[in-house]
């Protein structure tokens, strides 16, 4: 026990000090805002309902909005979600004259129609007995662009792509837009020629935040607007693009929306460069400064602004093959390409580099802990590892196999069958199975030396699961993270959970160390570092739920677990099972997810969403001792369970 508490101390003087830096790993922010699609005074949950009881608060009336704030922008289509508290639980409230219930403790979560404006005004009365308080609120929102009926109009707002672009000569380069419906819509050239757009056919998509939480698919459909356009062109160059990937000279591209003899025109704020022809070769490093404070790895997107999908180690070299402001596209090989951060690249001199590197023979080394395979290639390319539940596979672009040889040395109970096959001209694919599920992995450069590290699982004893096991348990937040009605801040409430959890996996013989044991802000990425460091064979991130604006909490909140490695998937699910056991609350399930917390890939990692702290009733049970208990509790059962059924399959 001494010895656990000394490390916890230590591990977290690390993390205050040596770890925390300026840039962060991106990772889900929880936002401040989450109702849903009915109005009705009580939640509805499911199960046996175990929440504590909403304490009784009688105070002097004030009326206090914690959701919108003054300078959050609504980004809503017609109704969504107001929350905060009024002071005292037996006060009557009325917002835009609707009656909103108001809980014991005063705090209430409203969900109202917005009023149809930028500004959208909201007249807040509260009442008891003796007394009345009023506010006039107004909340800023997000409109989309509204053009005049029956006449010509363009949304300048809906023009992309927009700012700077380098892109190749013989390469289409997609435009799109909004404009009045039936309008006949040309992008005019520097040269005068003009490109026709089409209308683009099909219903109207609903916001991303509806398509990703609400449960009720009718609020899913949307009737076709006709006002969606887009079209392609190639080999035109409309302006000269500065260094800064934010700063550039518009060109003269124009676009033109007519209607008889009325003509709208606008120009499109956007700079297009041809690529040159001979290859541009570009470093990845996210440290390009040598602070050391960054996690080495740039990630890849499938497209600008897309969720990640590749993960690059520092010194890995590809082709450039465009950009887009902020974002290069790499060319992987001839049928993929990836999208990183400028910022986290350099030009290299090497245009042989296009060409395919070259994979020699494999060695595989087992250790006490891990198994070391070695891949020697003449250069570092770009390369990804896919994860099934009893295999890795690995594939490496722009490389061709000259592997001649595969040592497995000693006999391995770990390692099952290796194999490899040129599946393109320019993709390897290196195939490794296992005799038991993937536990952990990682990767790294080791000169021109691909090493990849297979972790052994580990010996878990069937009768006390926990004895031995070391775990990290993050409190997730500060900075950001959610409010509840009446305040109570995300960050607060997890260090709470986690402070509970902690002598209940220590009385079962488990060694427990946190990522903070107090408020102090600490970067994302140095979360997971530590835990990586500290040979961890679980990680589990707590969290309290938001829900996005315009998505109805009252029909759309509950309890859900995150994974994203295959190897974290089982944890996910029972760690899901007693949460909602514990709660009584809605089951939304296990979800993949593409979250810092949970993308480990050296041990089971997953983040749990216990309740929603924008729910009167949910908040009021993460700020009970009784409701951090039932959630630690639920956290220790999903552990044990989750480490003694995995004892068993061995």
């Amino acid at each position: 026990m001494m010895r656990s508490t000394s490390l916890d101390l230590l591990s977290t003087a690390l993390l205050l000090t040596t770890w925390t830096g300026t840039r962060s790993a991106q990772l889900r922010a929880s936002p401040p805002s989450v109702p849903s699609d009915t109005e009705r005074t009580v939640i509805q949950q499911q199960g046996p309902g175990r929440l504590p009881a909403i304490p009784k608060v009688h105070g002097p009336l004030e009326i206090r909005i914690v959701y919108p704030s003054p300078s959050d922008v609504v980004a809503a289509e017609d109704t969504s979600f107001l929350f905060g508290s009024v002071g005292d639980g037996d006060a009557t409230l009325t917002v835009n004259g609707r009656s909103v219930p108001v809980a014991p403790n005063g705090a209430f979560l409203a969900w109202l129609p917005f009023p149809r404006d930028s500004v959208a005004r909201f007249e807040f009365v509260a009442r008891t007995k003796s007394d009345e308080a009023r506010l006039e609120y107004r909340v800023k929102r997000q409109l989309p662009f509204t053009g005049p009926a029956g006449k010509p109009w363009i949304d300048p707002g809906s023009l992309a792509p927009r700012g700077s672009v380098v892109w190749p000569r013989g390469e289409y380069l997609g435009f799109s837009l909004r404009a009045a419906p039936g309008a006949r819509v040309e992008l005019v050239l520097p040269s005068g020629a003009r490109a026709p757009l089409s209308r683009r056919e099909g219903p109207e998509l609903a916001s991303e935040a509806l398509r990703a939480f609400d449960r009720d698919t009718l609020n899913l459909r949307r009737p076709a607007r006709g006002d969606r356009y887009a079209g392609i062109i190639r080999g035109v160059a409309s302006g000269v693009v500065a260094e800064k990937p934010d700063s550039y000279r518009p060109g003269n591209l124009s676009v033109e929306a007519i209607i008889g003899r009325d003509t709208a025109r606008a120009r499109w704020p956007v700079a297009i460069q041809l690529l040159d022809t001979l290859p541009v070769m570009a470093e990845l490093d996210d440290d390009l400064e040598h602070k050391g404070n960054t996690d080495r790895i740039t990630v890849g997107r499938p497209d600008p602004g897309a969720t990640y999908h590749w993960f690059f180690p520092a010194g890995t070299v590809a082709e450039v093959s465009g950009r887009i402001n902020g974002e290069l596209r790499l060319r992987l090989s001839n049928t993929s390409a990836a999208w990183v951060a400028a910022a986290e690249t350099k030009a290299v001199g090497q245009p042989a580099a296009s060409l395919p590197a070259t994979v020699g023979s494999v060695t595989m080394t087992p250790r006490k802990d891990l198994i070391a395979i070695r891949i020697p290639v003449t250069r570092r390319v770009p390369f990804q590892v896919t994860e099934s539940p009893r295999a890795l596979r690995l594939t490496l672009y722009r490389a061709a196999a000259d592997i001649d040889w595969w040592r497995y040395g000693p006999a391995d109970s770990l390692i099952g069958l290796a194999a490899w096959r040129q599946t393109t001209s320019d993709e390897l694919e290196i195939t490794i199975d296992l005799t038991e599920d993937v536990w952990g992995y990682r990767t790294r450069w080791d000169r021109n030396d691909l090493m990849v590290e297979i972790r052994r699982p580990p010996v878990i004893d069937r009768a006390e699961p926990l004895r031995g096991r070391t775990i990290v348990i993050d409190p997730g937040h500060p900075p950001i993270g959610a409010t509840g009605p009446t305040g109570l801040r995300e960050s607060e409430m997890t260090l709470a959970v986690a402070q509970r959890l902690v002598p209940l996996l220590r009385a079962k013989g488990a060694t427990v160390l946190l990522t903070r044991t107090d408020h102090s802000p600490v970067e994302l990425w140095s979360r997971v570092r530590f835990a990586d460091s500290v040979g961890a064979d679980l990680m589990v991130s707590i969290h309290g739920n938001a829900m996005p604006d315009g998505v109805n909490p009252f029909s759309n909140n509950g309890t859900s677990t995150f994974y994203f490695n295959p190897a974290s998937f089982a944890l996910a699910r029972t760690l899901d099972d007693r949460l909602v056991a514990h709660f009584g609350t809605r089951d939304l399930g296990v979800s993949r997810a593409n979250l810092a917390l949970a993308r480990p890939t050296w041990m089971p990692a997953v983040l749990t969403e216990g309740l929603f702290l924008m729910i009167p009733e949910q908040e009021a049970a993460l700020r009970s001792p009784e409701g951090q208990l039932s959630y630690a509790q639920a956290l220790f059962e999903g552990i044990e369970r989750f480490l003694a059924e995995k004892a068993r399959q061995r």
